[in-house]
């Protein structure tokens, strides 16, 4: 990228200033610029991966400022402390979140914790808790939403074309966010909450909301069968999924990489530069997301302003950051339904009560009795480290 190249024949003093914007805005989060474009130096570590996208973390951690304040102290006392938790009496309940209740301002709270932001999910989208009935407090969260149309590493692992993508992606759906909030995050209850997606009750509340439901670009009535969940780890090598499986239950299987491409650098004041310049020219991606545009709206509107000023789109929301790529297969013959070969789903699920059990006695309990730092958790300090 050559700031000499700045300019479309419109106000090129302007093109530069935004150029120079961005580049300042990138080089202060850790990327560095060569002949093709930005990069990290060294290798990706969990801490770099968490700096980069603190930008983006605080812009949102900004917007929420009023929510915190107000709604925190409420909903902390959903959090245990330490001394709440019985690691042999743990009792995971799968609850369902609906819409404007304390359940979803509960699940909102908790996203905000993550170090990488968590998407809000598009399209289909269910949303969990998972609290622990000794106690009544939370365990963690995870929610399912549309998969993304175009994925390589999924795509190729199925044996996809475009036409069986178009036809059979309703069969899939991607856990967008998935995790346990302390203290049962200390005790591996990450493996606990990505396994418990896996579930009967899962299965039966996504069938429950999209069987028989209609396409809504389409209109055509589907069967929408959960088949095959789909996920990518946030810090790179994925701590959670790695070899993580049930037994006579499904297994989470790396499948490769993304491609290190996106808009996540580019947020807050970064994102409205951009969208403001192509408003100053009448662009229609300016206006907003509208129906029809897709799910990367903004993926569009930085590729578009950057273009338009005269810079490879490529050069910037080329990344670098790898995610890698799970596939969980929730059918013995998934393949042949993703395919079109096979009509009747032969389940791999398990209740949720078989595979709790599996997970505190394989993972919790004996983390709990090599590491008892857990028992110090206490969740009045959240709501401060949010706010700072």
């Amino acid at each position: 990228m050559d700031s000499g190249h700045i300019g479309n024949g419109h106000d090129a003093s302007s093109d530069l200033h935004l150029y120079d914007t961005i580049h300042n805005h990138l080089v202060g989060l850790g990327f560095s610029k060569n002949g093709k474009g930005y990069y990290v130096e060294g290798g990706l570590t969990k801490q770099k991966i968490r700096d980069l996208h603190s930008a983006q973390r605080n812009d949102i951690l900004k917007q929420r400022q009023s929510f915190v304040s107000s709604q925190g102290p409420a909903l902390i006392k959903h959090f245990a402390t330490g001394r709440d938790v019985n690691p042999d009496a743990i009792d995971p309940e799968i609850v369902e979140v609906k819409s404007e209740s304390l359940d979803s301002r509960l699940f909102r709270f908790a996203s905000l914790l993550w170090s990488v932001p968590v998407s809000q999910g598009f399209g289909r989208r269910l949303r969990f808790l998972v609290r622990d009935r000794q106690n009544g407090k939370l365990i963690g969260i995870f929610a399912l939403g549309d998969p993304v149309f175009n994925l390589s590493a999924r795509d190729n692992w199925i044996g996809w074309n475009h036409e069986d993508r178009c036809d059979r992606l309703v069969h899939v759906m991607d856990a967008y966010v998935v995790g346990a909030v302390p203290p049962y995050s200390q005790l591996i209850g990450g493996k606990l909450v990505a396994s418990l997606m896996t579930s009967q009750e899962v299965k039966r509340a996504y069938e429950r909301k999209y069987l028989g439901s209609e396409s809504v670009i389409r209109k055509k009535k589907h069967r929408a069968r959960l088949v095959l969940l789909t996920t990518t780890s946030a810090l790179g090598r994925s701590s959670i999924y790695n070899r993580l499986s049930l037994p006579n239950g499904p297994h989470f299987q790396r499948i490769g990489t993304t491609r290190g491409f996106g808009h996540f650098h580019l947020s807050g004041e970064i994102f409205e530069a951009l969208r403001g310049h192509l408003e100053a020219t009448g662009h229609p991606y300016a206006s907003g997301h509208r129906f029809g545009m897709g799910p990367n709206w903004k993926l569009r509107v930085a590729r578009a302003a950057l273009e338009d000023i005269g810079v490879d789109g490529n050069s910037i929301l080329k990344h670098g950051i790898e995610r890698e790529v799970y596939a969980i297969p929730l059918a013995k013959n998934w393949q042949k339904i993703l395919l079109g070969s096979n009509k009747n789903v032969r389940s791999l699920t398990s209740p949720a009560s078989e595979i709790a059990d599996f997970c505190i006695s394989r993972w919790m309990v004996p983390r709990a009795g090599r590491d008892d730092r857990y028992r110090n958790f206490d969740p009045e300090s959240m709501i401060q480290s949010l706010l700072d």
